[in-house]
């Protein structure tokens, strides 16, 4: 019997990634992501729910998420559920449900780096000296 188990979210980043290398030497980011869902309830007064999805990009997926994404961007992650379980320090237990992302698409739009601007400032500067007012100005 087939099963099945995707999630698919569009939200902000609530912190930047974090990059970490474990001890087998594969690199894992994490980072949350936050979504909205709104209504307006029998009242007709505007109700709003924040949800904190906790997301995992093993591989060279963490790496490029590490780069490009930051908090406060918005992101679409897909990927399957999975919760973890382990024992606290104070010996309570504990859970938590996050997504192991395989697909990950930066829907902020990109800023320029301080590079780009330069060099847009370069291009338009050599535009400007490379124009040159004519000989002369016809008078009619």
């Amino acid at each position: 019997m087939f099963s099945l188990n995707r999630a698919q979210i569009i939200g902000n980043l609530t912190r930047d990634p974090d990059l970490r290398v474990i001890p087998s030497g594969q690199s894992v980011a994490n980072f949350a992501v936050a979504t909205n869902r709104r209504w307006t309830d029998k009242s007709g007064n505007q109700q709003e729910d924040t949800q904190f999805h906790e997301i995992v990009a093993w591989g060279k997926l963490g790496e490029i998420a590490q780069k490009l994404l930051s908090k406060g961007k918005k992101v679409y992650v897909e990927g399957r559920l999975q919760t973890r379980s382990w024992e606290a320090q104070d010996g309570a237990k504990r859970q938590r449900t996050e997504i192991v992302a395989d697909n990950i698409i930066a829907l902020s739009p990109k800023e320029p780096t301080s590079e780009a601007l330069e060099k847009s400032f370069e291009s338009e500067e050599t535009a400007v000296k490379e124009e040159k007012a004519p000989e002369e100005f016809p008078i009619k």
